[in-house]
């Protein structure tokens, strides 16, 4: 009598168990690189930042004991360090004792409210200037809860928006150079036009405006300001409008949210442009669900539309599967075009 045997695995489930553990072992990779990154940045960090914090606490000890020994009969120790801690104290709230503390305009007018609750809601949160009171910190964040997911909605809107002229260029190019280049090539020259559009208007014109705008900053400073504040970072060191002599602070706050608004619409519509081309795209080797939908570059080519509009040009790959799959759908693949001659048969 023979034994019937039932395999417990189909071929299918152990091809899809293989894959699904070459995309963990990459993951895993991918966590060990990520960790010997940030050692190696907080290594070179500490070894350049290092020693001009070592030189700037023996200049302030000099200084605090050149000042006691010369008014060590009028005032004691304990009352120095007293003062010390509370000027420190209220300069990390924001406000400064330089010249008697005073300055143009108090931090919380409305100018510098709004810049204050642009920088909560896009998450920038520079931290010189906080809230005081119990009242404000509890409506902080309150204001953060709903401020933050309205935020992502407007930014996703408006990119949603500045998407429909940058897909035109890039259909343009399509046009003009589709012809002589790979599709690849042609999406890296796009990327670099925003880039290069960002780079300019958001960057390096923004930094020279602030470098005449701010007495005490250098171009470099300003280009930092610029890159740390649209990156969301947001460290804090240099704010503009803070020098206590600013002429129109309130104005300049409301002109500097505005340009902080922008600024990271444009990055985000920066980013999406990167990510609409999947050779670029790193995580793609690292989602499960993409493991079985790598293709070779070589076999993907421009094919103009069959809508009438001779513009507009579709990604087509060497694959029936691929093309039902949807994995190149980003410029309006013709998914329903017939792939093969029977299919085109059948459906006639």
């Amino acid at each position: 009598m023979a034994n019937d045997t039932i395999p417990l695995t189909t071929p299918g489930a152990v091809n899809s168990s293989r894959l699904i553990h070459r995309s963990n072992f990459r993951l895993f990779v991918l966590a060990v690189f990520y960790l010997v990154f940030l050692v190696i940045g907080a290594a070179v960090f500490a070894a350049i930042e290092g020693p001009h914090e070592s030189r700037l606490v023996d200049h302030v000890k000099m200084i605090r004991h050149s000042f006691y020994d010369e008014f060590k009969h009028c005032i004691a120790d304990e009352d120095l360090e007293k003062f010390i801690e509370e000027i420190v104290h209220a300069a990390n709230r924001g406000v400064s004792a330089i010249k008697n503390v005073s300055q143009s305009e108090p931090n919380w007018s409305f100018g510098q409210a709004l810049f204050f609750a642009s920088t909560v809601v896009t998450t920038i949160g520079y931290g010189r200037v906080t809230p005081l009171s119990d009242a404000g910190k509890a409506f902080c964040i309150l204001f953060a809860i709903l401020g933050i997911p309205l935020t992502l909605v407007l930014f996703t809107a408006c990119v949603e928006r500045l998407m429909i002229p940058t897909r035109n260029l890039l259909y343009w190019l399509y046009g003009k150079l589709g012809h002589l280049y790979k599709v690849f090539h042609i999406q890296v020259l796009h990327l670099c036009i925003i880039l290069g559009i960002h780079i300019i208007f958001f960057m390096l014109v923004p930094a020279g405006i602030y470098t005449v705008l701010e007495p005490n900053w250098n171009y470099l400073d300003a280009f930092y300001y610029c890159f740390i504040s649209l990156s969301t970072i947001g460290l804090g060191d240099y704010i503009p409008g803070d020098n206590s002599d600013q002429p129109h602070r309130a104005l300049y706050k409301v002109a500097t949210t505005f340009y902080l608004l922008m600024g990271i619409t444009m990055l985000l519509l920066l980013i999406t442009v990167f990510y609409d081309i999947p050779e670029l795209n790193l995580g793609y080797h690292f989602y499960l669900k993409n493991d079985e939908n790598n293709r070779n570059d070589e076999e993907t080519r421009l094919k103009p539309a069959d809508k009438g509009n001779s513009s507009k040009y579709t990604k087509q790959i060497d694959d029936t599967q691929s093309i039902r799959s949807g994995e190149f759908q980003s410029y309006q693949q013709d998914v329903h075009t017939p792939v093969t001659e029977e299919e085109g048969q059948l459906q006639h």
